[in-house]
């Protein structure tokens, strides 16, 4: 393998781990978002955990948070939650910080 083979692979693992990285704090962001979800929605520990798995799953729909935030916003709205969506993406905002906090506290 020349030089310049081992520096391609280099880059091509840290792409990868830093892109497996994002995926677990981006999931990790996506369950508290449920958490918090499910506080307002009311809903029993058991059915918080199931719905945070739900929000996980939504954010597979499409790149990006859109399908998230179309999840959670519309769940709320739909059970007479008054809450706007800026107010949504400022707890993803909020969960997204914590969820980097505790990834990092676990390595």
């Amino acid at each position: 393998m020349t030089t310049f083979d081992s520096r391609e692979k280099a880059f091509e693992d840290k792409f990868a781990h830093d892109a497996e990285l994002v995926f677990k704090v981006t999931a990790r962001r996506n369950k508290l978002l449920g958490i918090w979800a499910a506080e307002l929605l009311k809903l029993t520990p058991a059915e918080a955990d199931s719905y945070a798995k739900s929000v996980i799953a939504a954010d597979f729909e499409e790149a990006g948070d859109e399908d998230v935030l179309r999840k959670v916003h519309g769940d709320l709205a739909a059970r007479g939650v008054e809450i706007s969506e800026a107010e949504v993406r400022r707890a993803m905002d909020e969960k997204m910080v914590e969820a980097r906090r505790q990834f990092m506290e676990s390595l």
